[in-house]
């Protein structure tokens, strides 16, 4: 899909102006191998309303930011590696049309696209970029996916003990595990989360039960199925050797200008699809969820 422009001198020249856009807030981009696929400014859905945000797509990875100035300069800089993406169309909903979600392990949100061509295109390059990859690679797709943080503003009360009323004191929480809207008392706990964080974070009473529980059951099987070895170690006149477990292994957001008129996205090179693959791979994805938020 991409081999013609790998070397290619537009190639290297787009790649450099993306690094430029992003200044000394951002990474370098520009590694052997890397192609940028395409370009354009989607809607994503934050915590507290939807945002402009610059989306660029390369082979390997999906890159977003803040727009500080339209076409000039980006900060916030986000990548998304693509062997972690996971895309799931969403039916329109009032005023929230051609969107999809992209989910990955440490983040999951809503995208919306101008028109229901691009939103085609861009699912479509999205989707031919991660099959590519994990077919070069191997890989098998990532199952397990961060939690879409519900709005805040469809949440006027507390979703766990449905008693606390949300005010100007009393402020919105949101469990890392579900994604549910919860008051300070029904989020006081913290669980150790691997996919999303090195350390434990928030999460709401019900899940860090249900967590808790995990761990103290596997933990159990472990402790079963390593005296059982040991046993049978010894047994044969070897030592009892020891086994190691290896278990496994927000953003803020500046305003944007949602209601910007931008220029169409742009795909470059031999990256474009028939209509036919684009009307499939996004059809192949269609599902009937309501939109969802994630900061």
């Amino acid at each position: 899909m991409v081999d013609r422009l790998v070397n290619s001198e537009a190639n290297s020249r787009r790649i450099a102006m993306v690094e430029s856009c992003f200044g000394s807030s951002g990474v370098p981009l520009a590694i052997p191998g890397r192609v940028l696929v395409g370009e354009g400014v989607l809607t994503k859905m934050c915590r507290k309303r939807p945002k402009s945000r610059q989306f660029f797509l390369f082979n390997d990875i999906l890159v977003y930011g803040n727009i500080v100035i339209g076409k000039k300069k980006y900060n916030k800089q986000h990548i998304m590696p693509l062997e972690e993406v996971s895309l799931e169309s969403l039916e329109d909903n009032g005023q929230y049309r051609n969107g999809w979600l992209i989910r990955t392990t440490t983040k999951s949100f809503v995208v919306y696209a101008a028109t229901s061509t691009e939103k085609q295109e861009w699912m479509a390059h999205i989707n031919k970029c991660v099959e590519d990859l994990l077919r070069k690679s191997g890989k098998k797709p990532v199952e397990n996916h961060a939690a879409v943080w519900v709005p805040d503003a469809e949440a006027t009360h507390c979703m766990h003990c449905k008693k606390t009323q949300f005010t100007m004191i009393v402020r919105r929480h949101h469990c890392r595990n579900c994604g549910a809207v919860v008051c300070g008392p029904c989020s006081s706990k913290k669980f150790l989360l691997p996919q999303q964080s090195s350390k434990p974070v928030r999460v709401c009473t019900a899940c860090y039960e249900r967590l808790s529980k995990a761990v103290k059951a596997e933990s159990s099987k472990t402790a079963i199925s390593n005296a059982a070895q040991s046993a049978s170690m010894d047994g044969n006149g070897a030592g009892a050797g020891k086994i190691a477990d290896s278990s496994g292994d927000d953003d803020s957001e500046e305003e944007g200008a949602a209601n910007e008129t931008h220029d169409e996205p742009r795909f470059y090179g031999d990256t474009t699809l028939s209509a036919d693959e684009s009307t499939a791979s996004s059809a192949a994805l269609n599902s009937s969820h309501t939109p969802s938020v994630n900061n």
